[in-house]
Order: structure tokens, then C-alpha cells, then sequence
């Protein structure tokens, strides 16, 4: 039997039927935690290819402002709407700049991927229209025309990210499968072989490169209905950082990781905040590098469910 739809399916069994049991913030945690896991999970198909972004806060950022954008000019404040305009955005900018990113490999493709969001987080300090830096509010979650009430709204923004996740974890699993997606470990070996072998590889990083944007799209749409507020620091270096780290952390094994590994984190960070407020980054720093020395492979690098 198939494992990774199984794990999927008993992850959105809990969160859905154990959630309401939860208190408000551990279901902000986890919320939050979905939207790292995609970001991470779109990493983790540009780091079987042996690309490392530095600037996937870019995307993070598109699809909360698009998010944004919609309450903001619109009216619109729809929790499934958000996430797929953030996504679509982020998939659209990302076709574009795919041309110019998809030819470079190793460190200059990480140092202009930065490049690209240092851009973006710019722009938006500049714009007042905006909120400068700020930022703006968005509108309170509705779900299909409705607003929950107040006791019901984390766990609707939470059942609704634990079906986007796990969707997006079962697309990308069955992507994984297919001769394209196949394909990254080849290239992260040797992509002239992958060439003389009839494939492209420029054309294969293109579009891991668009899915692993729309799936950080989906995830900033999703941080920012959370948190109800986003600002220019969602495109800053910092928060790229924290992509990568979850990344590493999780491993490349399969889809559940960058979820596991985005809990994961945010537990630790959540931990070590409360008890050492201003040394915080030391604990993560410490982890980070005991599961590099210990772990090279992350926490679940080992474990290759199919």
C-alpha cells in the first residue's frame, strides 16, 4: 500500500476531528506551520535538483500581499480565494523570472534568487499605498460567503490549511512520480548526462521552480489570513532563512517532512522565545548545527515513503 497517502490522509483526519480540543494559539502554531511546510515543501523539490533559493520570501511575500490586496481593494477576504490568488500571483511572476533563473546554478542561483526579494521588499518600503513599512491589515476570514464566529475562526483557517497542505503534498508527491519530477536527482548529478539523454534540464528547473513559487504563494495567502496583518518584512532575507532552515531540517526523503520539520520548528522557536526572549536565534543556531554535524540528511532524509 501506498504510504504517503495513507500518513496524509490519518494527518488531516487529526487535525480536523482533534482540533476543536485544541487551545487558540497551539492552532495558530499549527496553522502557521502549513504555511512553512509549503514553503519548505517547494524547496524541497528545487533541493533534489541541487538548487538552494534565498529568496523564497519573494513568493511568500507576492501571495500575502495578494492576499492582502484582495480585502484591501476589493472586499474579498474569502480563505480559499486568498490562497489561490496568492498562489497564482506568485506562479505568474515566477513564469517570468524562470527564463533568467532557470540558467544558473550553485551559488548564483541562490544569491539572485535573494537579489529578486531584497528587490521586492524594497518596492515595498517605498509604497505608501501600501503601508510603507508599516504594512496594512487585512479583512477577517470568511470561508464561501460566511464568517465564522469568533470561537470557530482559528480552527476554520486551520481545517482550511490542513486541506490545502495536504493536497498540495499529494499533487507534489504524484509530481515526484512522473518522469519530469524523476529528473531532479539526474540533474543535481550530472546535468550535461540529462542533456545528451534527450531532456532538458533548463526546462525541468523552470518548472520546479514555478511550483515550488505558487506553493509559497499559497502559504504567505495563508500566514497572512492567520496573522491578520503583513508587512514588507515577509520578503526579507531573514525569512528566507527560516524557509531554508526548515528545509534542511525536514530533509528531502518525502512530502511529510517539510510539514513535520515546519512544527517542529515552530516549537523550538515558540520554546526558546518564551524562556530566553532575547538570545532566541542562539537556539535555533545550536539545532541547526547539531543536525548538521549529527544529521546531514535532515530528521527525515531516511525516509523515503512512496
Amino acid at each position: 500500500m501506498k504510504r504517503v497517502p495513507l500518513v496524509l490522509g490519518a494527518i488531516l483526519a487529526v487535525v480536523l476531528v482533534g482540533g476543536p480540543w485544541l487551545p487558540q494559539w497551539a492552532m495558530f502554531i499549527v496553522t502557521i506551520a502549513f504555511a512553512r511546510g509549503l514553503v519548505a515543501l517547494g524547496l524541497m523539490l528545487l533541493l533534489r535538483a541541487g538548487l538552494v533559493s534565498f529568496g523564497q520570501a519573494l513568493y511568500y511575500c507576492l501571495g500575502a500581499y495578494a492576499a492582502g490586496a484582495l480585502g484591501r481593494f476589493l472586499g474579498v477576504s474569502d480563505i480559499v480565494v486568498e490562497m489561490l490568488a496568492g498562489g497564482a500571483v506568485a506562479a505568474a511572476v515566477a513564469f517570468v523570472l524562470g527564463f533568467l533563473l532557470a540558467r544558473y546554478r550553485g551559488i548564483f542561483f541562490g544569491l539572485l534568487s535573494l537579489a529578486l526579494s531584497m528587490i521586492l521588499y524594497g518596492l515595498l518600503v517605498k509604497n505608501e499605498a501600501l503601508g510603507s513599512t508599516d504594512g496594512f491589515n487585512i479583512l477577517p476570514s470568511r470561508l464561501f460567503g460566511l464568517r465564522p464566529g469568533p470561537d470557530w475562526v482559528r480552527y476554520i483557517v486551520m481545517a482550511c490549511a490542513a486541506v490545502i497542505a495536504v493536497g498540495a503534498a499529494l499533487l507534489v508527491h504524484r509530481f515526484l512520480g512522473t518522469p519530469l519530477g524523476r529528473l531532479a536527482p539526474a540533474i543535481k548529478d550530472n546535468e550535461i548526462r540529462v542533456e545528451y539523454m534527450g531532456a532538458s534540464a533548463r526546462y525541468a528547473v523552470h518548472v520546479k521552480y514555478v511550483l515550488a513559487a505558487a506553493l509559497a504563494g499559497v502559504g504567505g495567502a495563508l500566514a497572512a489570513t492567520t496573522v491578520g496583518h503583513i508587512d514588507p518584512d515577509m520578503a526579507y532575507w531573514t525569512t528566507s532563512g527560516e524557509f531554508i532552515f526548515i528545509a534542511i531540517l525536514g530533509g528531502t526523503g518525502n512530502v511529510v517532512a517539510p510539514f513535520a520539520a515546519a512544527l517542529l520548528y515552530g516549537a523550538i522557536h515558540t520554546t526558546a522565545y518564551d524562556l530566553s526572549p532575547n538570545t532566541w536565534q542562539m537556539s535555533l543556531g545550536i539545532a541547526l548545527l547539531l543536525l548538521i554535524v549529527f544529521l546531514p540528511q535532515g530528521l527525515f532524509g531516511r525516509f523515503a515513503w512512496k
